[in-house]
Protein backbone atom coordinates (compact mmCIF):
# COMPACT_ATOMS: atom_id res chain seq x y z
CA UNK A 1 0.00 0.00 0.00
CA UNK A 2 1.60 3.18 -1.17
CA UNK A 3 1.88 6.56 1.19
CA UNK A 4 -1.03 8.77 -0.02
CA UNK A 5 -0.51 12.21 -1.98
CA UNK A 6 -2.17 14.06 0.97
CA UNK A 7 0.93 12.70 2.99
CA UNK A 8 3.03 15.27 1.63
CA UNK A 9 1.02 18.40 2.39
CA UNK A 10 1.40 18.37 6.29
CA UNK A 11 0.63 21.95 6.55
CA UNK A 12 -2.85 21.62 5.30
CA UNK A 13 -5.54 22.39 7.23
CA UNK A 14 -8.32 19.76 7.19
CA UNK A 15 -10.34 21.53 9.29
CA UNK A 16 -10.25 24.83 7.96
CA UNK A 17 -13.74 25.90 6.42
CA UNK A 18 -13.80 29.55 7.04
CA UNK A 19 -11.86 32.77 5.81
CA UNK A 20 -10.09 33.74 9.70
CA UNK A 21 -12.45 37.32 9.89
CA UNK A 22 -12.54 39.44 12.58
CA UNK A 23 -9.73 37.75 15.74
CA UNK A 24 -11.16 36.20 18.62
CA UNK A 25 -10.27 37.83 21.39
CA UNK A 26 -8.28 36.05 24.06
CA UNK A 27 -8.25 36.72 28.00
CA UNK A 28 -5.19 35.02 28.58
CA UNK A 29 -5.56 33.67 32.27
CA UNK A 30 -2.38 32.42 34.05
CA UNK A 31 0.95 33.61 33.15
CA UNK A 32 3.93 31.30 33.92
CA UNK A 33 7.00 30.68 31.96
CA UNK A 34 4.61 28.06 29.49
CA UNK A 35 1.81 31.23 28.97
CA UNK A 36 4.44 33.85 28.01
CA UNK A 37 7.17 31.63 26.50
CA UNK A 38 4.62 29.45 24.18
CA UNK A 39 1.08 30.40 24.29
CA UNK A 40 1.21 34.31 23.62
CA UNK A 41 3.68 34.10 21.11
CA UNK A 42 1.71 31.56 19.45
CA UNK A 43 -1.40 33.46 19.14
CA UNK A 44 0.25 36.35 17.71
CA UNK A 45 1.62 34.53 14.95
CA UNK A 46 -2.03 33.08 14.40
CA UNK A 47 -5.19 34.20 12.45
CA UNK A 48 -7.69 33.48 14.31
CA UNK A 49 -7.24 34.72 17.67
CA UNK A 50 -5.61 37.65 19.68
CA UNK A 51 -4.62 38.28 23.17
CA UNK A 52 -6.71 41.45 24.15
CA UNK A 53 -6.42 40.57 28.61
CA UNK A 54 -4.15 39.26 30.50
CA UNK A 55 -4.79 38.09 34.38
CA UNK A 56 -2.03 37.01 36.97
CA UNK A 57 -2.16 36.57 40.81
CA UNK A 58 0.57 39.49 40.37
CA UNK A 59 -0.95 42.69 39.03
CA UNK A 60 2.90 43.60 38.14
CA UNK A 61 3.90 40.55 36.26
CA UNK A 62 0.60 41.32 34.42
CA UNK A 63 1.59 44.95 33.21
CA UNK A 64 5.06 43.71 32.45
CA UNK A 65 2.68 41.22 29.61
CA UNK A 66 0.56 43.38 28.61
CA UNK A 67 3.49 46.02 27.80
CA UNK A 68 5.00 43.10 25.56
CA UNK A 69 2.23 42.07 23.61
CA UNK A 70 1.33 44.50 21.36
CA UNK A 71 -2.86 43.40 21.38
CA UNK A 72 -3.40 43.12 24.64
CA UNK A 73 -5.51 46.05 26.35
CA UNK A 74 -5.88 45.37 29.69
CA UNK A 75 -4.09 43.80 33.16
CA UNK A 76 -5.86 41.66 35.32
CA UNK A 77 -5.98 40.61 39.02
CA UNK A 78 -7.43 37.49 39.71
CA UNK A 79 -9.89 39.10 41.75
CA UNK A 80 -10.89 41.40 39.09
CA UNK A 81 -11.68 39.29 36.67
CA UNK A 82 -14.00 37.18 38.47
CA UNK A 83 -15.09 40.51 39.19
CA UNK A 84 -15.73 40.90 35.41
CA UNK A 85 -13.31 43.86 35.04
CA UNK A 86 -13.12 44.54 31.00
CA UNK A 87 -15.42 41.82 29.97
CA UNK A 88 -16.16 43.82 26.94
CA UNK A 89 -13.25 44.06 25.44
CA UNK A 90 -12.75 39.95 25.46
CA UNK A 91 -14.99 37.04 23.58
CA UNK A 92 -13.25 33.52 24.90
CA UNK A 93 -10.54 33.01 27.94
CA UNK A 94 -7.51 30.62 27.61
CA UNK A 95 -6.90 28.92 31.12
CA UNK A 96 -3.42 27.90 32.33
CA UNK A 97 -3.53 27.69 35.91
CA UNK A 98 -2.68 25.28 38.33
CA UNK A 99 -4.96 21.98 37.78
CA UNK A 100 -6.91 22.29 40.81
CA UNK A 101 -7.47 26.02 39.86
CA UNK A 102 -9.24 25.26 36.35
CA UNK A 103 -12.72 25.23 37.71
CA UNK A 104 -13.15 28.79 38.95
CA UNK A 105 -11.56 30.48 35.99
CA UNK A 106 -13.68 28.21 33.86
CA UNK A 107 -16.93 28.99 35.93
CA UNK A 108 -16.31 32.65 36.09
CA UNK A 109 -16.03 32.74 31.92
CA UNK A 110 -19.14 30.64 31.54
CA UNK A 111 -21.11 33.09 33.85
CA UNK A 112 -20.30 35.95 31.86
CA UNK A 113 -20.75 33.84 28.89
CA UNK A 114 -17.71 33.48 27.49
CA UNK A 115 -15.73 30.25 25.77
CA UNK A 116 -12.83 28.50 27.23
CA UNK A 117 -10.22 26.86 26.22
CA UNK A 118 -8.66 24.93 29.28
CA UNK A 119 -5.21 23.42 29.58
CA UNK A 120 -5.00 19.58 29.98
CA UNK A 121 -5.40 18.14 32.31
CA UNK A 122 -8.74 19.86 32.87
CA UNK A 123 -8.90 19.81 36.83
CA UNK A 124 -6.98 17.87 39.66
CA UNK A 125 -10.06 15.81 40.11
CA UNK A 126 -13.06 13.76 38.45
CA UNK A 127 -15.59 15.18 40.36
CA UNK A 128 -14.39 18.61 39.64
CA UNK A 129 -13.76 18.28 36.06
CA UNK A 130 -17.70 17.30 35.84
CA UNK A 131 -18.60 20.43 37.40
CA UNK A 132 -16.43 22.25 35.14
CA UNK A 133 -18.19 20.37 32.53
CA UNK A 134 -21.59 20.77 33.78
CA UNK A 135 -21.13 24.85 34.47
CA UNK A 136 -20.13 25.42 30.46
CA UNK A 137 -23.97 23.18 29.44
CA UNK A 138 -25.81 25.02 31.73
CA UNK A 139 -24.25 28.46 30.50
CA UNK A 140 -24.44 26.94 27.23
CA UNK A 141 -20.68 28.06 26.11
CA UNK A 142 -18.47 26.12 24.19
CA UNK A 143 -15.45 24.57 26.09
CA UNK A 144 -12.35 23.05 24.46
CA UNK A 145 -9.52 20.91 25.98
CA UNK A 146 -6.11 21.89 24.78
CA UNK A 147 -5.32 18.82 23.83
CA UNK A 148 -2.29 20.21 20.82
CA UNK A 149 -1.86 16.70 19.41
CA UNK A 150 -5.35 16.48 17.99
CA UNK A 151 -4.39 19.74 15.73
CA UNK A 152 -0.80 18.57 14.92
CA UNK A 153 -0.30 17.86 11.45
CA UNK A 154 1.70 14.84 11.63
CA UNK A 155 -1.00 12.95 13.87
CA UNK A 156 -3.83 14.01 11.79
CA UNK A 157 -2.20 12.54 8.87
CA UNK A 158 -1.44 9.46 10.66
CA UNK A 159 -5.25 9.48 11.47
CA UNK A 160 -6.29 9.27 8.27
CA UNK A 161 -3.42 6.61 7.09
CA UNK A 162 -4.90 4.09 9.76
CA UNK A 163 -8.06 5.10 9.17
CA UNK A 164 -7.76 3.98 5.57
CA UNK A 165 -5.99 1.01 6.35
CA UNK A 166 -2.32 1.13 6.27
CA UNK A 167 -1.32 -0.87 9.19
CA UNK A 168 -4.49 -2.94 8.70
CA UNK A 169 -6.44 -4.34 11.96
CA UNK A 170 -4.59 -2.26 15.03
CA UNK A 171 -3.36 -4.09 17.78
CA UNK A 172 -1.06 -2.58 20.23
CA UNK A 173 0.06 0.82 20.34
CA UNK A 174 3.63 2.03 22.53
CA UNK A 175 3.92 5.01 23.66
CA UNK A 176 6.16 7.36 26.30
CA UNK A 177 6.89 10.76 27.14
CA UNK A 178 9.50 12.03 29.53
CA UNK A 179 11.31 14.93 30.67
CA UNK A 180 13.80 16.42 33.59
CA UNK A 181 11.06 18.64 35.27
CA UNK A 182 13.39 19.97 38.07
CA UNK A 183 15.81 20.83 35.36
CA UNK A 184 12.47 23.07 33.25
CA UNK A 185 11.35 24.46 36.30
CA UNK A 186 14.06 24.60 39.13
CA UNK A 187 12.14 24.93 41.90
CA UNK A 188 11.00 21.93 44.66
CA UNK A 189 8.29 23.66 45.38
CA UNK A 190 6.32 24.17 42.53
CA UNK A 191 2.76 23.17 41.91
CA UNK A 192 3.33 20.04 40.00
CA UNK A 193 4.68 18.39 43.03
CA UNK A 194 1.55 19.50 45.24
CA UNK A 195 -0.84 17.25 45.11
CA UNK A 196 -3.28 19.32 45.80
CA UNK A 197 -2.72 21.46 43.08
CA UNK A 198 -1.64 19.25 40.63
CA UNK A 199 -3.93 15.93 41.24
CA UNK A 200 -0.50 14.27 40.39
CA UNK A 201 2.61 14.18 38.55
CA UNK A 202 4.17 12.38 35.59
CA UNK A 203 0.77 10.41 34.58
CA UNK A 204 -1.75 13.28 34.76
CA UNK A 205 0.68 16.10 33.36
CA UNK A 206 2.06 14.35 30.77
CA UNK A 207 1.54 10.41 30.73
CA UNK A 208 -1.72 12.14 29.08
CA UNK A 209 -0.46 13.10 25.83
CA UNK A 210 -0.09 9.16 24.76
CA UNK A 211 -3.38 7.89 26.20
CA UNK A 212 -4.90 11.15 24.30
CA UNK A 213 -3.40 11.07 21.25
CA UNK A 214 -4.10 6.68 20.97
CA UNK A 215 -8.07 7.87 21.27
CA UNK A 216 -7.69 10.39 18.27
CA UNK A 217 -5.67 8.18 16.05
CA UNK A 218 -8.05 5.26 16.58
CA UNK A 219 -10.87 6.58 17.36
CA UNK A 220 -11.19 4.16 20.37
CA UNK A 221 -11.73 4.41 23.99
CA UNK A 222 -10.40 3.00 26.85
CA UNK A 223 -12.31 0.06 29.03
CA UNK A 224 -9.81 -1.12 31.60
CA UNK A 225 -6.01 -0.04 32.97
CA UNK A 226 -3.49 -1.47 34.96
CA UNK A 227 -0.56 0.96 36.73
CA UNK A 228 2.19 1.31 38.37
CA UNK A 229 4.00 4.01 39.66
CA UNK A 230 7.37 5.06 41.53
CA UNK A 231 8.82 7.51 43.74
CA UNK A 232 12.76 7.79 44.43
CA UNK A 233 13.85 10.99 44.19
CA UNK A 234 12.79 13.06 47.84
CA UNK A 235 10.83 16.26 45.87
CA UNK A 236 8.68 13.12 44.18
CA UNK A 237 7.88 12.02 47.68
CA UNK A 238 3.81 12.91 47.33
CA UNK A 239 3.70 12.09 43.70
CA UNK A 240 4.43 10.16 40.98
CA UNK A 241 7.86 10.34 39.33
CA UNK A 242 7.76 7.54 36.99
CA UNK A 243 4.35 5.77 36.01
CA UNK A 244 4.17 3.15 33.46
CA UNK A 245 0.36 1.78 32.40
CA UNK A 246 -1.55 -0.56 30.32
CA UNK A 247 -5.00 0.08 28.99
CA UNK A 248 -7.18 -2.15 26.96
CA UNK A 249 -9.31 -0.41 24.16
CA UNK A 250 -12.14 -1.13 22.70
CA UNK A 251 -11.78 -3.14 19.24
CA UNK A 252 -9.40 -5.07 21.26
CA UNK A 253 -6.89 -2.65 20.62
CA UNK A 254 -4.14 -3.20 23.64
CA UNK A 255 -1.75 0.14 24.94
CA UNK A 256 1.54 -0.35 27.02
CA UNK A 257 2.43 3.65 28.04
CA UNK A 258 5.42 4.62 30.14
CA UNK A 259 5.68 8.61 31.76
CA UNK A 260 8.56 10.20 33.95
CA UNK A 261 8.87 13.93 35.03
CA UNK A 262 12.48 12.73 35.86
CA UNK A 263 14.15 11.08 32.96
CA UNK A 264 16.22 12.06 29.82
CA UNK A 265 13.65 13.67 27.43
CA UNK A 266 11.86 11.56 25.25
CA UNK A 267 8.74 11.40 23.23
CA UNK A 268 6.86 8.40 20.66
CA UNK A 269 3.75 6.81 19.81
CA UNK A 270 3.96 4.03 17.66
CA UNK A 271 0.51 2.21 16.48
CA UNK A 272 1.23 -1.81 15.16
CA UNK A 273 -1.20 -3.42 12.83
CA UNK A 274 -2.15 -6.63 10.85
CA UNK A 275 -0.29 -5.38 8.08
CA UNK A 276 2.05 -2.29 9.04
CA UNK A 277 2.95 0.24 11.92
CA UNK A 278 3.03 3.66 12.33
CA UNK A 279 6.05 5.32 14.39
CA UNK A 280 5.70 9.02 15.26
CA UNK A 281 8.79 10.23 17.00
CA UNK A 282 9.92 12.20 18.42
CA UNK A 283 6.54 13.45 18.90
CA UNK A 284 5.05 15.50 21.63
CA UNK A 285 7.35 18.77 22.55
CA UNK A 286 6.43 21.12 20.60
CA UNK A 287 9.93 22.18 20.12
CA UNK A 288 10.97 19.37 18.46
CA UNK A 289 10.72 18.20 14.62
CA UNK A 290 8.13 15.90 13.99
CA UNK A 291 8.62 12.89 12.20
CA UNK A 292 6.99 9.83 10.70
CA UNK A 293 8.19 6.33 10.07
CA UNK A 294 5.42 3.66 8.02
CA UNK A 295 6.68 0.03 7.76
CA UNK A 296 4.69 -2.34 5.42
CA UNK A 297 5.52 -5.19 3.33
CA UNK A 298 9.17 -4.79 3.92
CA UNK A 299 9.45 -1.23 3.01
CA UNK A 300 10.01 1.49 5.25
CA UNK A 301 9.44 4.87 4.75
CA UNK A 302 10.34 8.54 6.21
CA UNK A 303 8.46 11.30 6.12
CA UNK A 304 9.69 14.52 6.52
CA UNK A 305 8.31 17.60 6.40
CA UNK A 306 7.47 21.58 7.21
CA UNK A 307 7.26 22.01 10.68
CA UNK A 308 4.25 24.14 12.36
CA UNK A 309 4.05 25.75 15.81
CA UNK A 310 1.59 23.31 17.84
CA UNK A 311 0.20 25.99 20.02
CA UNK A 312 -0.89 28.29 16.47
CA UNK A 313 -2.94 25.40 15.04
CA UNK A 314 -4.53 25.32 18.56
CA UNK A 315 -5.23 29.00 19.28
CA UNK A 316 -6.16 28.86 15.32
CA UNK A 317 -8.51 26.23 15.43
CA UNK A 318 -10.07 27.26 18.66
CA UNK A 319 -11.05 30.70 16.84
CA UNK A 320 -12.08 28.69 14.20
CA UNK A 321 -14.55 26.43 15.71
CA UNK A 322 -15.86 29.79 17.34
CA UNK A 323 -16.34 31.85 14.26
CA UNK A 324 -17.66 29.31 11.98
CA UNK A 325 -20.25 28.33 14.87
CA UNK A 326 -18.22 24.72 15.04
CA UNK A 327 -18.31 22.26 18.03
CA UNK A 328 -14.55 21.91 18.80
CA UNK A 329 -13.45 17.86 18.50
CA UNK A 330 -11.83 17.69 22.19
CA UNK A 331 -14.75 19.13 24.50
CA UNK A 332 -15.58 18.64 27.78
CA UNK A 333 -16.74 15.31 27.98
CA UNK A 334 -14.07 13.99 25.61
CA UNK A 335 -11.41 15.40 28.67
CA UNK A 336 -13.74 13.67 31.25
CA UNK A 337 -13.29 10.46 29.63
CA UNK A 338 -8.83 10.91 30.11
CA UNK A 339 -9.86 12.16 33.74
CA UNK A 340 -11.76 9.14 34.70
CA UNK A 341 -9.50 7.28 33.15
CA UNK A 342 -6.13 8.78 34.44
CA UNK A 343 -8.19 8.17 38.17
CA UNK A 344 -8.38 4.27 37.71
CA UNK A 345 -4.55 4.20 36.76
CA UNK A 346 -3.93 5.65 39.95
CA UNK A 347 -6.40 3.50 42.36
CA UNK A 348 -4.77 0.14 40.26
CA UNK A 349 -1.46 1.70 40.97
CA UNK A 350 -2.91 1.66 45.12
CA UNK A 351 -4.50 -1.51 44.71
CA UNK A 352 -2.23 -3.53 42.33
CA UNK A 353 -5.25 -5.04 40.16
CA UNK A 354 -6.74 -4.36 36.87
CA UNK A 355 -9.73 -1.00 37.18
CA UNK A 356 -12.35 -0.59 34.44
CA UNK A 357 -12.62 2.95 32.85
CA UNK A 358 -16.16 3.92 33.66
CA UNK A 359 -18.37 4.15 30.97
CA UNK A 360 -20.61 6.39 29.18
CA UNK A 361 -21.33 9.86 27.51
CA UNK A 362 -17.76 11.41 28.64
Amino acid sequence: MSVPDPFSEFTDRDWQTADPGPPVRLAVIGLGWWVREEAIPAIAAGEFCETSVVVSSSREKAERVRDRTPTAEHALTYGEYHDGVAADVYDAVYVCTPNATHLEYVETAAELGKAALCEKPMEASVERAERLVEVCEEHGVTLMIAYRMQTEPAVRRARELIRDGFVGDPILVQGHMSDSLLELIPDPDQWRLDPELSGGCSLIDIGIYPLNTTRFLLDAEPVSVQGRTVSVHDAFSEVDEHVTFQVAFTDDVSAIYSASHNAHGASHLKVLGSEGEITLEPVFFPWDDREVVLRRGGTVDRITFEQVDQMEEEFDYFGHCLRSGTEPTPDGRHGLRDMRTIEAVYESAEEGRWRSVPAGDG
